[in-house]
């Protein structure tokens, strides 16, 4: 039996690894599996682990108030070093981009342990957009024996870089499969803002749903933003926006300054997934910083305006899914505006072709590194897009 040891420490890496994880407790006959968190990002972290029901083997806890890249780097190094050597297992898995994967991808490199990169092969190939975040991943898969590609694109990224093309794989996101996994199920909201305003399962207005917290936007770029959808509003007065606010003081205080006293729009804190993903099905249209949303609007046939000057998901931005606006004010404005007066437009990108996952990538996930380990003969078949959408 194999021993796969789970490293991760954000929301966006809980959400995209658990469907891994659950998929391998469905062959506890051949791998066993331990979960190591580091909590980077402590109650965003625990929020997903209690709806997936995911019970860590360690928790590092490393998070403190203002904490840095180096002391979130150095605590990694330090405290995973005694569980490695414990554990002593055959693989490591990493995923994305995270200071965190960088940290205990290269503690394992240290001890010689094997590592599997999932989401392997993202570039911007510009080291400060987005910042830490693309040097990342690439010491992360300068490190990485084994590779997860969410799509060709990254393959072949992987491939211009002289990766072993054999010990690459396209899998799709699995963020699709956790998207799935949540979606699946009844729900009511329990933040009490989306419970008195937002009532399941439809709403009868136009709902914008923002979310821009990037290390890149702070300062100017924030303000822009938040000015943006200032002049939303005085357009479409009839528009909702709703805007789960990250607690990073150099989002929150500006957020809050320009519009917090705003009619309809609601600030409020970071959600728990289930919320969060169920209020992008009922959303009309997103605007976002975020690397994530890029990969799971798609399945729901929600136009996303991206407000970063690079993406590392080029795919979604050729196949139509995302529009790259930057964080111009004045264009921010007017693609909001275009998609919410010219219905062509709007279904244009919403009828795009979805570049990311059919939500079986977990499964093709564990079936290469059965492959890898030789427990089977023949190479599993890889992702390819596919135009399937969450209902």
């Amino acid at each position: 039996m194999k021993k796969i040891l789970f490293v991760f420490g954000t929301r966006p890496e809980a959400i995209k690894m658990i469907p891994v994880i659950k998929e391998f407790g469905v062959r506890s006959s051949e791998f066993g599996v331990k979960v190591c968190v580091t909590a980077q990002h402590r109650h965003l972290l625990d929020d997903v682990l209690e709806i997936f029901a995911i019970k860590p083997d360690y928790d590092l806890n490393i998070m403190m108030e203002n904490q840095s890249l180096f002391q979130i780097t150095t605590s990694v190094l330090k405290k995973l070093e005694p569980i490695l050597k414990k554990e002593k297992p055959d693989m490591v898995l990493v995923h994305g981009d995270t200071t965190t994967t960088f940290a205990a991808a290269l503690a394992s490199y240290y001890l010689k342990i094997p590592v599997g990169h999932v989401e392997a092969g993202l570039r911007s190939y510009d080291k400060f957009n987005p910042y830490p975040e693309e040097i990342n991943r690439h010491l992360t898969d300068a490190i990485s024996d084994i590779y997860f590609c969410p799509t060709l694109t990254a393959k072949k990224a992987l491939l211009k870089e002289n990766i072993n093309p054999k010990n690459i794989f396209i899998t799709g996101n699995t963020v699709i499969d956790a998207l799935y996994m949540i979606l699946k199920k009844k729900h009511k909201f329990q933040n009490p803002t989306l419970k008195k305003h937002f009532p399941l399962p439809t709403s009868h207005f136009p709902l914008i749903l923002v979310t821009a917290h990037r290390r890149e936007n702070f300062g100017k770029s924030i303000e822009n933003i938040c000015n943006a959808i200032k002049k939303i509003l005085r357009e479409f007065p009839d528009c909702k926006i709703i805007y789960p606010v990250h607690p990073n003081p150099n989002v929150k205080i500006p957020v809050h300054k320009i519009l917090g006293k705003l009619k309809n729009v609601y600030l409020v804190p970071p959600l728990n997934y289930s919320d969060f993903a169920n209020l992008m099905k009922i959303s009309y249209l997103i605007l976002t910083d975020s690397g994530g949303l890029q990969e799971e609007a798609p399945s729901l046939g929600k136009p996303v305006l991206v407000m970063r000057s690079v993406t590392e998901r080029p795919e979604a931005v050729v196949s139509g899914t995302v529009k790259l606006v930057g964080t111009n004010e004045k264009i921010i404005f007017k693609e909001a505006k275009k998609l919410l007066t010219d219905k062509s437009e709007y279904n244009k990108i919403a009828k795009s072709t979805n570049p990311y996952g059919d939500g079986f990538a977990a499964k093709r996930t564990v079936d290469f590194i059965k492959y890898y380990f030789g427990l089977s003969v023949q190479r599993p078949g890889e992702f390819y897009a596919t135009t399937k959408k969450i209902q």
